[in-house]
């Protein structure tokens, strides 16, 4: 099962690298995006920055994950469908998704810190921070993606399903990466809260490897 999860990963990172010209795009999305902030307002002040981040996150990751199951053909569907379970093929993409999205946010936030300034006090601790929210987020989309995928190719339907699920998360993160700006929080309340988007994670992953078998019948 390992080697599969892993043959089908490796298959999905190498489309990728031959088809530079959407991860290149997506890379130019970013930064014309950054460099327009950095145009308008210079030098916002941490919230706005905070918040700013991470809905420019939500829209990289809309972009970047929303191909995962809409760039596959019906034929390559069957094909896969002879070769691998669902659960193997949608770990495989969950895993491929969480790495692209990990790579684009420290991307994003690289680009930050040079034209927006870094008024993070703790730096590592929001990498960490922006590590996992890149992860929670390609999860939630990633099953957006499937779902959308068997309805008449409809990307549109990938963020009006994810909504309800991304805004809690969303709101979850921006709170938590409070921490790193210096903001006093109670004993344990970043521990909770760290551990509250994790536990939705599993639990959005435990849907996506629960109903993608419905999926991949259909």
């Amino acid at each position: 099962m390992t080697k599969r999860i892993f043959a089908l990963l490796k298959k999905d990172i190498l489309l990728e690298f031959r088809q530079k010209h959407t991860f290149y795009g997506i890379l130019l999305y970013i930064a014309s995006t950054i460099f327009v902030l950095y145009l308008s307002m210079d030098k916002p002040d941490a919230s706005v920055w905070n918040g700013l981040f991470w809905v420019i996150q939500l829209f990289i990751c809309v972009n970047a994950v929303a191909k995962s199951f809409l760039q596959e053909s019906r034929g390559r569907m069957l094909y896969f469908y002879s070769i691998a379970s669902p659960i193997e093929f949608v770990i495989a993409k969950i895993l491929y998704n969480i790495v692209l999205m990990i790579f684009m946010s420290l991307i994003s936030l690289f680009l930050f810190f040079m034209f927006l300034e870094n008024p993070v006090s703790d730096s590592l601790r929001f990498m960490l921070i922006v590590i996992l929210g890149g992860a929670s987020i390609s999860i939630v989309f990633t099953l957006m993606s499937a779902i959308a995928a068997k309805a008449n190719q409809n990307a549109a339907l990938i963020a009006i399903l994810g909504f309800p699920v991304i805004l809690p998360m969303l709101l979850m993160l921006i709170r938590l990466s409070k921490s790193a700006f210096g903001e006093i929080f109670k004993a344990g309340a970043v521990l909770q809260l760290a551990g509250l988007i994790a536990g939705l994670d599993v639990l959005v992953l435990a849907m996506a490897i629960i109903l993608f078998p419905y999926l991949w019948k259909d």
